[in-house]
């Protein structure tokens, strides 16, 4: 299944795309894609409604995050090989663990703002991985069973505030705005394998990264098991994560985000975003 949230922000009503791609109305199923929905209870159930019943939305709405009620927003560094190369940045150990503030989140068309006294606002486009059954000290064996499904997501990460400014990446990373998330969320059951997704950004209409989750050092699994040593993990967290190579930083020169560009990304199977960059 593909799930969606569309509506006025804060206000987003439940969706689901039917077999032509057009978004019906789950609101008089349930309250919203967030929380208990996100079992493979409900969501069984939800296969099961027959969706050329639901009313239709129109094609112009507006998309809103493909979750709600994000209780955690857990993003990963430096996790796939090829981009630390690009960075100049040793492979970690052990997984790199920031945080998005949940502020930060947006729908998959809205648009961008670049924060007042930035210079250095870079993209990400990332695997985003969307939490069904909560818990601790999962066990990797049994850690996709805790997945409800993937979406897209752009890390949208300031530099300077991120790298120059002292203290942990999160200054950096959880501007407004800097964290869309869809369009859809994409149930596991539809991504045969997480680890082998193209997965591509562009600023307008060059691209930039052109990378796949192959290349992802800590995988899926292995993240929610390690995750869940420091921190309960519950329905409607999502991690991000990390970006393949391409980002702006890692241009020579460096090259960021500037007021009226368009970001557009995509991974494959999970949809496309669409951005435009705005100066606040």
């Amino acid at each position: 299944m593909k799930l969606v949230r569309f509506g006025t922000p804060g206000q987003e009503k439940p969706g689901i795309l039917d077999s032509q791609g057009k978004v019906r109305d789950l609101s008089s199923i349930v309250g919203d894609i967030a929380g208990d929905v996100l079992s493979d209870e409900a969501l069984t159930k939800l296969r099961n409604v027959e969706v050329t019943t639901l009313p239709e939305v129109s094609g112009d709405t507006r998309l809103g995050p493909c979750v709600g009620r994000v209780g955690k927003f857990i993003c990963i560094g430096l996790n796939y090989s090829d981009h630390a190369a690009e960075t100049g940045a040793e492979v970690p150990p052990e997984p790199v663990i920031f945080n998005k503030w949940t502020s930060a989140i947006c729908g998959p068309n809205d648009d961008v703002e670049i924060p007042r006294g930035s210079k250095k606002t870079d993209w990400e486009v990332e695997l985003g991985v969307i939490i069904g059954k909560g818990g601790r000290y999962i066990d990797e064996a049994d850690a996709m069973s805790h997945v409800a499904g993937f979406c897209v997501v752009n890390d949208v990460s300031e530099r300077e505030f991120q790298l120059e400014r002292s203290g942990t990446w999160d200054k950096g990373k959880g501007c407004d705005t800097f964290g869309p998330l869809g369009p859809w969320l994409v149930t596991r059951d539809e991504v045969a394998d997480p680890h082998q997704l193209s997965m591509w950004l562009e600023v307008d209409g060059h691209r930039y990264q052109d990378g796949n989750t192959r290349t992802m050092v800590y995988q899926v699994p292995f993240l929610i098991s390690y995750l869940s040593r420091f921190m309960s993990l519950q329905p409607g967290d999502v991690i991000s994560t990390g970006t393949p190579p391409g980002v702006g930083m890692g241009q020579k020169p460096p090259v960021y985000l500037r007021n009226g560009q368009q970001m557009r990304l995509g991974i494959e199977g999970l949809g496309e975003q669409l951005q435009r960059v705005v100066q606040v």
